[in-house]
């Protein structure tokens, strides 16, 4: 897309309703006794993500001329947010969204028509992304792992960890270091992003471990050994793979926010339905101010959040700067989930903490968002510095 006037106005008013409507209807079969199965198991949701892929629902950001539906991060987001919303988990397939920005814009004609339409059509699965190393976190351009040029190719070495489904992805978006640190001009300069078949990888430089951790998101530590890859998996131009990671991270910001409103309207529904049914003293506990005031405070605080997430799509869309609002939209989004969240469990009392409620279920997914795929504090040091011009503070 491209850029169009700052003065431009966003269409704030698109609700995709007919894609939500289509959505709904596929999870619902997909119910809580298949995600909890799943999360007891730690298994990945395989069936659930082979429909979405069928249905077209994960190309939906794919050009028509790739097979893909050509449609916006806000139709991207409305999928996910209704997944979440009827009590699924899009964390098994999201990553195909946000990473699709960094092929389409930034990959070569030879890249998009070798791997977009069987993205496309599920014969492919882009759901990882490789960024995050042991070291360094967040603290991107310090990340360690190197590409060194050799030939006809690059050699990899070094590690990854916090990486999701990379043991159901044939392929992985690397982001490695092709340039020593002490040879940039720039900390954000020196860095490539790679397109690499997990086929051609695994065994033969490439080892996968998988982290068991307190939800179901398929996470793994990637080990790189002299791992060599052929040129042509270079995406964009060698050395400007920071910037290209930035365009993916604002995309990636949006659609899990979206979802935190997902996980929010659940919990809201969840907590509203159980307040009215549930009589204690003679009275629904509804009645209560003690319970009612606090589900409408999260209603009230979810609506808030998912105005901003509809700002920050539309912005995307229409190619204009968004930082500010994908972060902020991010974090907004994710707070809400979180107080949703802690004020279901309380209003369910003990019969939140029973598996068959799902609540706690998606207490434990939505927690997560604090964290992931940027803390809640790295935000609002975003926001100091290059919104309120405030000094650095890291």
């Amino acid at each position: 897309m491209s850029p169009i006037s700052e003065n431009a106005s966003i269409d704030l008013d698109a609700d995709h309703d007919d894609l939500r409507g289509a959505v709904r209807a596929l999870c619902t079969k997909y119910p809580g006794e298949y995600w909890r199965a799943k999360d007891r198991e730690r298994a990945y949701p395989t069936e659930f993500v082979t429909e979405l892929t069928k249905a077209g629902f994960l190309a939906c950001l794919i050009p028509e001329e790739f097979g893909g539906s050509g449609l916006g991060i806000g139709a991207a987001a409305a999928i996910l947010e209704e997944i979440h919303s009827t009590g699924g988990n899009g964390g098994a397939c999201h990553a195909q969204m946000y990473t699709m920005g960094t092929v389409l814009k930034h990959g070569s004609a030879a890249q998009k028509q070798s791997y977009l339409p069987k993205i496309a059509t599920g014969e492919l699965r882009l759901q990882a992304f490789g960024v995050t190393e042991p070291s360094t976190g967040s603290d991107t351009t310090q990340l360690r792992t190197t590409a060194e040029r050799m030939g006809n190719g690059y050699v990899v070495n070094g590690q990854k960890v916090w990486i999701s489904r990379a043991e159901h992805s044939d392929l992985l978006l690397l982001l490695a270091r092709t340039t020593p640190k002490e040879k940039v001009a720039k900390r954000t300069d020196g860095l490539s992003v790679f397109l690499v078949e997990m086929k051609d990888a695994i065994g033969h430089g490439l080892t996968i471990r998988p982290i068991r951790t307190m939800i179901n998101h398929a996470t793994t530590e990637l080990f790189f050994d002299n791992l060599q890859i052929p040129a042509s998996t270079l995406v964009g131009e060698e050395g400007k793979g920071f910037s290209y990671i930035l365009d993916g991270m604002n995309a990636e910001r949006i659609l899990i926010a979206a979802e935190c409103i997902g996980d929010a309207r659940f919990f809201i529904e969840k907590a509203s339905s159980y307040a009215k049914e549930r009589v204690v003293f003679g009275r629904p506990i509804g009645a209560n101010q003690g319970v009612q005031f606090p589900i409408a405070r999260a209603y009230a605080e979810s609506q808030a959040a998912a105005l901003m997430v509809k700002k920050a799509a539309a912005l995307l869309e229409a190619g204009r700067p968004c930082g500010p609002e994908a972060n902020m939209a991010k974090m907004l989004a994710s707070e809400a989930s979180w107080h949703a969240a802690d004020m279901c469990l309380q209003t369910h009392g003990g019969f939140g903490f029973a598996e068959e409620y799902d609540i706690e279920r998606k207490f434990r997914e939505t927690r997560l968002y604090q964290i992931a795929p940027i803390s809640t504090n790295l935000i609002l040091g975003y926001i100091g510095q290059h919104v309120l011009g405030l000094p650095r503070s890291y």
